[in-house]
């Protein structure tokens, strides 16, 4: 009898563990990273070490067709934050705020602040000029968030350190870089990082949406020299070039009308050795949120969303930059960890920026604003799980 009692007991602990785990509101960790094209080895191409990334898409589903609506920032941004399309916001370039067209919308952080969650950001979320707005808050939405950090690092105070490939173009679109000295903590998205783990100390009890925005690979291109050194520049493989490619492309196209910017084959090399490095670093910081979500015990009830907010052109067809709707541009890297439902899955299925903010919805049972025009990827993910449909690494 004793024994039954025992038994029983410690059925009905676990029982009401599991109902209480049930009941326990996730946590968002929601990862950008500023003109982050999807050359890394998390999306099977092996030359850029992303060993961060690699963990989080071990547990996630990793979109590879995922696209932006508008491959320009704050365009991009201000979609996929308020889940309307550019002809909606009215937010065509750098300069319009989408409150100018939407004063009453509800922004993703705003939809979970208004329920009850911990809303904050850290970094760039919308849009700031990068690197001339670091350590401001640059055109964020204020009403979005319980609390901003703007960090500033040795990047923004050591820009006349860069090399600058391209001196005739203003410095947020220059071909410039800095294998920078001193350690990750000193530069600005480590210093994200290492905020973003403060915030996430202070409120592990309380369901939180943290928003961490880091500014690489956005140029400058600055990072450690330990990153640059993982890329020897005569290592570094450039996208092919063919003869005839403009041949049965329209002028419109062409958003870079001197192809390469002039740039010959080694200044190429150096600009995509700086890029993977920034890329590098970048993913090292991810790695910094990973490890302390696991540390905090929090990695069991956290989704966990990485994108960037469009692709980059690095040499494809003589672009560079983004502001063109080649691949390297539009499409965009995406990646999405809810835990006991994602696990080292790939989808091929063609998806939106637009979609995160239903899809955050619906996995937290909130009722999100009328209208969004992106759709719920939360079918998909569950039926990946159902199939399990395993991660394939394109080459």
């Amino acid at each position: 009898m004793v024994i039954s009692s025992v038994l029983f007991m410690s059925h009905t602990s676990q029982r009401d563990k599991n109902q209480n785990l049930q009941k326990k509101k996730y946590n968002i960790l929601f990862i950008a990273s500023d003109d982050l094209n999807n050359d890394m080895e998390c999306y099977g191409f092996s030359f850029v070490k992303t060993p961060n990334l690699n963990r989080l898409v071990a547990r996630a589903t990793r979109f590879d067709r995922a696209y932006n609506q508008y491959p320009l920032c704050n365009p991009s941004r201000a979609s996929l934050l308020t889940g309307y399309r550019p002809d909606v916001t009215g937010v065509y370039n750098l300069q319009k705020n989408f409150r100018e067209t939407l004063p009453n919308a509800i922004t993703l952080p705003q939809l979970f602040m208004n329920n009850g969650y911990y809303s904050a950001r850290i970094g760039k979320i919308f849009h700031y000029g990068v690197p001339t707005q670091i350590g401001t808050n640059g055109m964020d939405d204020s009403v979005s968030w319980n609390q901003r950090v703007n960090p500033k690092g040795r990047d923004k105070t050591e820009e006349s350190k860069l090399t600058n490939l391209t001196p005739n173009i203003p410095l947020g679109g220059a071909l410039s870089y800095l294998a920078a000295d001193g350690s990750d903590d000193e530069q600005t998205d480590g210093m994200v990082a290492n905020e973003a783990i403060q915030l996430m100390k202070e409120n592990k009890d309380h369901p939180f949406f943290l928003a961490v925005g880091f500014y690489r690979p956005h140029c400058p291109f600055v990072a450690p020299k330990k990153y640059f050194d993982l890329y020897p520049l005569d290592k570094v493989p450039l996208p092919k070039e063919v003869a005839s490619d403009w041949n049965d492309k329209p002028e419109a196209a062409k958003f870079i009308k001197d192809l390469n910017l002039g740039l010959d084959e080694a200044q190429r090399r150096e600009v995509l050795r700086a890029y993977y490095a920034s890329i590098s670093f970048m993913d090292a910081q991810v790695g910094k949120l990973l490890d302390e979500l696991d540390r905090l015990k929090l990695t069991d009830n956290t989704i966990i969303v990485f994108w960037s907010d469009h692709g980059y052109n690095v040499g494809q067809h003589g672009q560079w930059q983004k502001h063109s709707l080649f691949e390297h541009s539009a499409r965009t890297p995406l990646i999405i960890a809810v835990p006991n439902i994602t696990a080292g899955k790939s989808s091929g299925r063609t998806v939106e920026l637009l979609d995160i903010y239903p899809t955050l919805a619906e996995l937290c049972g909130l009722t999100a604003p009328a209208g969004l025009q992106g759709k719920s990827l939360v079918s998909l993910l569950k039926t990946l799980a159902q199939r399990g449909i395993k991660l394939h690494l394109h080459k």
